[in-house]
């Protein structure tokens, strides 16, 4: 059980320079499939996001952030009210100690920075019983977050970790855009039968090619949620958020799993809306279809089924509390003090009237608010209540 996929194959070495990635990348799959034949796409996006030299996330933070931005690097002010939440979820749980909060996928830990630095200033009783567990498979990125929270690892509050505990007690294990960046599997309906469509390459180029599914689980999946594709529509699966959140309701006693992402339901997911399915690709601010172009140089993304990740998560014990957007579930948890959270001491008017057009930011439903679905699901506890979820 991992914050992200790992890559099974491929040339290590050097890390090349920028711009040296797609080439490289290319080089090796296409070879592949030249030995092997087509490979699913999600073989093809595994590689291109994770290969540990050529991936996509094998790039400095600094050159992923050129190409697009998230609620974290916003304000902490989303940090902060995640703190909130958790340590409300501590209460509801009666207060234990250890309390674990896993973030899987940590990333360089900004937003473990921002959780954990409020909670020891503003919620000293929940930080005392709080074991913060940043999960990232980067190792480079792990020594990142692991220097950013040094002070509350010296303290006893923080550890790093590869992967997920394969036990804990009580506590939250929570996400934040990890699952939009899980390999998927690409299907499209032709003549009434389901296909799947697999990356060949030809004439230098990656190309599509549809056949076979490679698995009966993909008619199986859309069948067990009750979703008929239409005549010509493309969809997406990814069995690996399934899996991530069936073994997180494995691995948790009694707690919360709590996650933030891109997403709708099934049925407006696979609507007409979307029927060239979601899957895009982004690269210096910039987003395009263009999804198989550069290996390993943009980023590539698709919207989570949270009907999968409710029925998967059932399997492991896990029950549905609510789904919110983001707006919904920031102005429940800040209107609780009139977002006072969101000043830091001694702050100027000026810098109080940036933090506040910041906010809007994360819950106008222009901005990031509406974007982003919170999905809260609860296990050994009955029928929480959670102010994130006031509004559901």
């Amino acid at each position: 059980m991992t914050a992200g996929p790992s890559s099974t194959s491929g040339a290590q070495g050097e890390t090349p320079k920028p711009g040296e990635h797609a080439r490289v990348l290319s080089e090796i799959l296409a070879e592949r499939i030249r030995r092997g034949g087509p490979i699913s796409f999600a073989e093809f996006m595994r590689e291109c996001l994770y290969h540990p030299v050529h991936g996509y996330y094998s790039r400095t933070s600094a050159r992923r952030f050129g190409d697009y931005y998230t609620s974290v690097d916003v304000h902490p002010i989303f940090g902060r009210l995640l703190a909130r939440q958790f340590a409300e979820m501590w209460e509801l749980l009666s207060s234990p100690r250890p309390f674990t909060v896993v973030e899987s996928g940590a990333g360089v830990g900004r937003l473990a920075g921002h959780i954990l630095d409020f909670s020891a200033r503003e919620l000293p009783e929940f930080y005392s019983a709080l074991e913060y567990v940043a999960v990232e498979r980067s190792v480079e990125r792990r020594a990142e977050h692991s220097a950013r929270l040094a002070v509350h690892a010296a303290a006893g509050r923080s550890t790093s970790a590869g992967e997920i505990p394969r036990a804990i007690s009580a506590g939250c294990i929570f996400s934040n855009e990890l699952l939009d960046a899980l390999p998927v599997h690409r299907v499209v309906i032709q003549k009434g039968s389901l296909q799947e469509i697999y990356v060949g390459f030809d004439g230098g180029r990656f190309i599509e090619v549809p056949g076979k599914p490679s698995m009966p689980a993909l008619e199986q999946y859309f069948h067990e949620q009750r979703i008929t594709l239409e005549d010509g529509q493309q969809a997406e699966v990814c069995f690996e958020a399934c899996d991530w959140i069936e073994n997180a309701g494995r691995a948790l006693g009694r707690g919360f799993v709590l996650t933030i992402d891109y997403g709708h339901e099934a049925r407006a997911l696979y609507d007409a809306h979307h029927n060239r399915g979601t899957l895009l690709a982004y690269r210096d601010h910039t987003v395009s279809e263009n999804i198989l172009d550069a290996p390993g140089e943009q980023d590539l993304t698709s919207h989570v089924n949270f009907t999968a990740m409710d029925l998967w998560g059932r399997r492991a014990g896990l029950v549905r509390t609510g789904l919110v957007t983001q707006s919904q579930f920031l102005v429940a948890l800040g209107r609780a003090n009139e977002f006072g959270d969101l000043y830091d001491p001694a702050q100027t008017e000026m810098e109080k009237l940036r933090a506040r057009l910041l906010l809007k930011n994360l819950i106008h439903p222009e901005g990031l608010g509406e974007k982003f679905q919170v999905l809260i699901q609860h296990k050994g506890i009955t029928t929480p209540s959670l102010t994130g979820l006031s509004g559901y």
